[in-house]
């Protein structure tokens, strides 16, 4: 009996030195992964540079055989990746600017309009021409052109979500930096990025999922009597799915949707785990998003040292300074008179520009005379037939987006288990499926025209679903508290916290849903099939078949058209919206 009972605290110190073991190897573990990712990123910066710096390829064969899937996938990711990087850090400091410039900020929200509405294609002419003449006898001068084709497909509505969300911030919070003395950078780094963290992160994936929809278009175009075809996964399926080879559909999709679910896995759940603290709340929630390779990445103690040895002393330092500059900074103001620029330097850049504005109209206008009166007309009724389309597609997007939307971004577990999904289902190259649809409803007694909505609404339903996660998410608890505590009927959560709380969000994705409808027109409108160029009546067919046939001057006035009708949907609907967002929906006490 004695020794019966003696066993189980012989092995408790067993148990307790096992246990420290354990704990003490994995941090090198984590470490070792560290490391290993850090090799992997050196060794891949080196392929890129080897490749980039080749001689130039525009016409790359691209080959069906599945071992060419890797080389191709890894292209696609790292044309995708630094577009969005670049989007990243336009955005931020595009809507900054537009946020806290008021002379500025009409014409920036303006031109933001006018460049969201302007489709892909639309940026292609100039952009790949300029690039390839920057570097004419190297690979990097079409790859930055495929980059930046990318980059336009991306970038707006990250600049939108950015923009919305400084200008939906707390008075509360801005008067609190104001009284601890935050410096400019301490307040845009620790208040203003922080409040709008979660809106550009569900827009971020959004964005990533525009650049694989618009893969196929950047990485296999024809210019003029120019053929352009860039190795990678979209140049891949348009060339599978111009030979009808199906198994090599079904080896270029399946690798996508790895890519997809591993990006998902890997980056997005960890920074959505990571962007929730930036939750605005008084109560901490009870159900909260979790990463594994959050967690990983948070207990590296490799990660921890940089942090504690560099990153920190190095930010208390940049703060400090800051702090003093900007005391003595108005220290000076308070006793020197306000001194503004020359009036001849502001007049010298204001003809500058006004010329350098009138010359590119006046060379537009001339290139304008060139379309013929039928030419004009078919252009117009084009314009109507889009109009309808983009805005039955947004009607038909809003309806099962929103409530969609809110249950996704209030209850955590289920968007652990719907995100992945929506993660594959937005990244999804649609056009793939476009064939697919069209002869199903074909045989239905349908046509393109009803097909064209439907890829619409494939390409726009997901901006206004992100957003809407986004702006529940964003909701404190203690106003969903609140509503369960006095017993709030379906109806009055709806109309006192869901829609008040997501409206800012919900503007923001239909602004961007509508440029992306209009922009999924150059697709959904006129594409290739088994040798033959199925088309119907819209603007977004016009424009591609111009960029196919080097026909500038119908691509200008077809471009012009498009972003005029967008720009005037905008101020005369989004914006009165957006200003309502501003003022009477703003969270504050």
């Amino acid at each position: 009996m004695m020794h019966s009972s003696d066993e189980p605290s012989l092995r408790v110190p067993q148990l307790l030195a096992r246990s420290q073991v354990v704990k003490r190897s994995w941090p090198f573990f984590l470490d070792l992964m560290v490391a290993a990712f850090g090799l992997a990123v050196f060794y891949g910066v080196l392929q890129i540079a080897k490749y980039w710096f080749s001689r130039a390829q525009p016409e790359f064969i691209v080959s069906l055989a599945p071992s060419s899937l890797p080389l191709y996938a890894f292209y696609s990711v790292v044309r995708i990746g630094l577009a969005y990087l670049l989007s990243l850090v336009f955005a931020i400091g595009y809507g900054y600017v537009a946020a806290y410039n008021e002379r500025a900020e009409a014409l920036m929200i303006a031109a933001l309009d006018i460049l969201q509405s302007i489709p892909v294609l639309s940026f292609l002419p100039g952009v790949m021409l300029a690039m390839v003449a920057l570097f004419p006898t190297r690979q990097l001068g079409v790859e930055l052109g495929a980059i930046l084709l990318i980059f336009t497909g991306q970038v707006w509505n990250m600049a939108f979500s950015f923009y919305s969300s400084l200008k939906s911030l707390p008075r509360e919070l801005g008067e609190a930096s104001k009284i601890y003395g935050f410096s400019t950078w301490q307040r845009f780094w620790q208040l203003e990025l922080p409040y709008g963290t979660i809106g550009l992160v569900w827009n971020s994936m959004i964005s990533v999922a525009g650049g694989w929809f618009f893969l196929m278009a950047c990485e296999m175009f024809v210019l003029g009597d120019r053929d352009f075809r860039l190795p990678g996964l979209g140049s891949y399926l348009q060339t599978a799915a111009s030979a009808d080879n199906i198994p090599a559909m079904i080896y270029g999709i399946c690798t996508v949707v790895m890519i997809i679910v591993a990006t998902d896995q890997l980056v997005w759940r960890p920074i959505i785990a990571w962007s929730d603290k930036f939750k605005l709340e008084q109560s901490a929630g009870t159900d909260r998003i979790d990463s594994p390779i959050l967690h990983l990445i948070q207990n590296s103690n490799a990660l921890l040292t940089i942090r504690k040895h560099t990153l920190a002393p190095v930010s208390e330092r940049i703060y400090r300074q800051l702090a003093e500059r900007q005391k003595v900074q108005r220290n000076r103001t308070a006793n020197a008179p306000e001194s503004a620029p020359p009036v001849w330097l502001r007049l010298s850049i204001m003809a500058l520009v006004s010329t350098g504005v009138l010359y590119a109209a006046g060379s537009a206008l001339m290139k304008l005379r060139e379309v013929h009166g039928s030419q004009l007309l078919l252009i117009f009724e084009g314009a109507g037939s889009t109009f309808l389309r983009v805005n039955l597609s947004l009607l038909l997007a809003a309806a099962w987006t929103i409530p969609a939307g809110v249950a996704i971004g209030f209850n955590p577990r289920l968007a652990r288990v719907v995100q992945p999904i929506v993660q594959v289902a937005a990244s999804f190259p649609a056009p793939i499926l476009f064939p697919i649809i069209i002869l199903g409803l074909i045989k239905l007694g349908g046509g393109l025209g009803i097909g064209s909505i439907v890829l619409m609404l494939l390409g726009t339903q997901w901006y206004i679903l992100f957003n809407v996660i986004a702006g529940a998410m964003a909701i404190p608890s203690d106003l969903r508290e609140v509503a369960t505590l006095f017993r709030f009927t379906q109806w009055q959560r709806w109309k006192t916290v869901i829609l008040p709380g997501i409206f800012p969000y919900l503007v923001t994705g239909l602004v961007t849903a509508s440029g992306g409808a209009w922009n999924a027109s150059i697709i959904a409108e006129y594409f290739h099939l088994n040798g033959k160029t199925m088309h119907t009546l819209g603007l977004g067919a016009q424009i591609s078949a111009a960029s196919d046939k080097g026909q500038f001057q119908i691509l200008l006035l077809a471009t012009i058209v498009m972003a005029l009708m967008v720009v005037t949907v905008n101020r005369l609907v989004w914006r009165p919206l957006y200003r309502l967002a501003e003022t009477k929906y703003k969270l504050q006490a």
